[in-house]
């Protein structure tokens, strides 16, 4: 049974399921940072997931990225995969912006997370609810 490791789920806001992943929202306003975890159990590395869900893994994070990158206006997607914090599996999907507070550093650690308001939340799911597919169900709350 999948379940969300606590840290993911104490950092970040649910916006719902793709086929494989589900995708969380970091909760932090200074940068438009999605994450997908595949909804497998007891996953901690690429090579772990079935060759299936190691593509749809990547046909996920790649089309996510692209909708990012002309939804949020950015001058460079970064997406990676660590797990030295957390070692369920886990897809960073981050929007860079030359403007943003980390510019060209990397997002981690280096500033204290701002969270988002009620109102912020709102209008990211209604910019993703434009442009993300039939294969992405949206969950009741953020």
């Amino acid at each position: 049974m999948f379940n969300l490791d606590s840290r993911l789920a104490n950092d970040t806001l649910l916006m719902g399921d793709f086929t494989l992943c589900r995708l969380l929202l970091m909760n932090d306003r200074q940068y438009p940072w999605f994450i997908l975890v595949p909804r497998r159990e007891a996953v901690s590395e690429l090579f772990q997931l079935d060759s299936a869900d190691q593509q749809l893994l990547w046909q996920e994070t790649t089309a996510l990225a692209e909708v990012l990158k002309d939804t949020f206006s950015a001058d460079k997607m970064n997406v990676a995969t660590l797990g030295n914090m957390v070692s369920q599996l886990h897809m960073h999907v981050i929007v860079r912006r030359k403007s943003d507070p980390a510019w060209p550093a990397p997002v981690w650690g280096r500033h204290p997370p701002v969270a988002y308001t009620v109102e912020e939340v709102a209008a990211i799911r209604q910019k993703l609810a434009m442009v993300l597919t039939d294969d992405f169900c949206f969950s009741e709350t953020a």
